[in-house]
């Protein structure tokens, strides 16, 4: 992710409404950051690849394309921050927005404030992989192995296709192994401690890891519910429960 000094970071917007645009744009200028608008879903993937911004918010609507479509594709080629904005608003919308890889889900009408509210709090936890974890040593539970440094983690030899949030969670869990994580100190840790929206969220990446773990809720080797507390994760000389 690039680092742009002179301000606050560089945001992207793709939303092709004007009326909605052009005031936001000035009022993410008025906040410290650096906007750049473009209409299109063809302008949004050539200005993530060009222009390197610090995060994008990124309307679903656009005339030539669908923004789940394009979150998918910035995704696999970064881990630039993805905020989406959308009329839409069913918890089913704000889960796909997610699993596609989306930091934060918006939707319309909104208020600047509160979305340049939630770009901060994003662009908090995007932390730099030349960061803190940049020295940290390699954990490994059973055939599980995750390196901080390199952000990569694998399961019996083969690396896992994880998400931003998913590599994160896992680590803190892992960094924890043996003990309880309550679900207020992941979610503060892995999203932010001023973080707006449901605590469903940390369920539903639970669920994602799991699967990509291939854990079994009822029976777990790895990820632990325990009840109206947190989650626990296997300690490294106790593999499973």
């Amino acid at each position: 992710m690039a680092t742009h000094t002179a301000t606050a970071g560089r945001i992207l917007v793709v939303e092709d409404e004007d009326s909605i645009s052009e005031p936001f744009a000035e009022a993410l200028r008025r906040a410290g950051f650096e906007p750049l608008v473009t209409r299109t879903a063809a302008g949004a993937l050539e200005m993530t690849d060009g222009a390197e911004p610090d995060l994008v918010v990124l309307d679903l609507t656009l005339p030539d394309g669908d923004g789940r479509d394009v979150c998918r594709e910035l995704r696999r080629r970064s881990d630039v921050p993805i905020l989406m904005l959308t009329a839409r608003g069913t918890e089913m919308d704000k889960v796909v927005g997610l699993e596609l890889g989306a930091d934060d889900y918006v939707v319309k009408p909104f208020s600047a404030r509160e979305v340049i509210s939630r770009i901060r709090a994003v662009l908090r936890r995007s932390v730099p992989r030349d960061g803190p974890s940049a020295g940290e040593e390699p954990i490994r539970i059973g055939e599980l192995e995750l390196d901080p440094a390199a952000r990569v983690a694998t399961l019996g030899g083969e690396q896992l296709d994880l998400s931003r949030k998913e590599f994160d969670l896992l680590a803190e869990l892992m960094r924890n192994a043996g003990r309880v994580v309550k679900r207020e100190d992941l979610m503060a840790k892995v999203w932010d401690v001023n973080w707006f929206g449901s605590t469903k969220t940390l369920d539903v990446h639970i669920g994602w890891l799991r699967r990509k773990l291939g854990d079994d809720p009822s029976r777990p080797h790895y990820i632990e519910t325990v009840r109206g507390v947190g989650f626990r994760f296997a300690a490294p000389e106790v593999e499973g429960p």
